[in-house]
């Protein structure tokens, strides 16, 4: 049982500006898995953050703990106009996958809003909160314990997948069902496949690509990943997804990269550098777990 002077001491940690980043991200990540009303509120104070990194990973920790408390501030969120586009796109994503109905109309309103991330974010979250109500009960859990923007197609074949993986003509939401069945799928012609969505027109698309070949952890798609990361003009949103795949997937491949745009001129990419380095090291390393503000708390005790 964790006690609340525990979730004091870890939030304390998460919202201290002079705590190193990783040391933040790790105490959000146990936060997250801490869950409860208490957590939630830790979470919720550190969106005067000044990284955008940072508080696109709150929005996305919120969003996957699927507790309805986090919804004011979501919204606030999502409606803070001053807020960085890639951090009220991430508090439209949480909402959609809180599931609950509540939310629908201020997720339609923020559907014509005027940032494109957060309009098809929007979009997409009503896409998924519908079909939520159609089918009465949430996708299964899958291999990845993520929820997902959309649930997965029933369709398991590679190539049609990626057929309408690709086809822009199509509906973002039905490709997205493709992007997460072939994930599920898994192996290196499903990653390929994926890592051919790198260049697909949608900032968002790429950005979702770029998490879910991270989830996936394939070596194949390290190149594709690698480029992305490298094209400064490519959408900073993509690039830092891109980096932190990078860094789920931990080969010798991918840390040369990592240290070289652990300098980049954009904030968001150097910060997702120094976190990717930071879970590479872990993936390579003895520690048993990379949320570990528990455990680190109460081996100084």
């Amino acid at each position: 049982m964790v006690t609340e002077e525990e979730v004091e001491a870890i939030g304390r940690t998460l919202v201290d500006t002079m705590q190193p980043l990783k040391a933040r991200f790790r105490a959000l990540f146990t936060l997250r898995n801490v869950g409860g009303h208490a957590a939630i509120d830790w979470i919720s104070q550190a969106f005067g953050d000044e990284s955008a990194l940072l508080k696109h990973e709150l929005a996305y920790c919120l969003g996957q703990m699927q507790d309805e408390r986090a919804i004011p501030c979501l919204v606030r969120v999502l409606q803070d106009t001053s807020q960085e586009p890639m951090v009220r796109h991430e508090a439209g994503e949480a909402l959609g996958a809180i599931g609950s109905p509540q939310v629908l109309d201020v997720l339609r309103r923020y559907s014509e809003d005027p940032v494109i991330e957060v309009a098809e974010t929007c979009q997409l979250a009503v896409k998924r909160l519908e079909w939520l109500q159609k089918n009465k009960e949430a996708p299964g859990a899958g291999p990845y314990l993520s929820v997902d923007p959309a649930p997965p197609d029933e369709e398991k074949d590679v190539a049609k997948l990626r057929e309408t993986l690709l086809d822009e003509s199509r509906p973002l939401f039905d490709r997205y069902r493709a992007m997460f069945a072939l994930r599920n799928v898994g192996g290196e012609a499903a990653a390929l496949a994926l890592a051919d969505g790198l260049v697909c027109g949608s900032a968002l698309f790429r950005h979702e690509i770029g998490f879910v070949l991270g989830q996936m952890q394939h070596e194949a798609c390290v190149p594709q990943l690698t480029a992305a990361l490298e094209s400064v003009a490519e959408n900073p949103m993509v690039r830092h997804e891109c980096a932190e795949a990078l860094g789920s997937i931990a080969k010798e491949s991918c840390l040369e990269t990592l240290r070289a745009f652990a300098q980049d001129g954009e904030r968001v990419v150097r910060e997702s550098c120094e976190v990717a380095l930071d879970m590479y090291d872990y993936a390579n390393g003895p520690e048993f777990q990379y949320a570990d503000g528990l455990s680190k708390l109460q081996a100084s005790g």
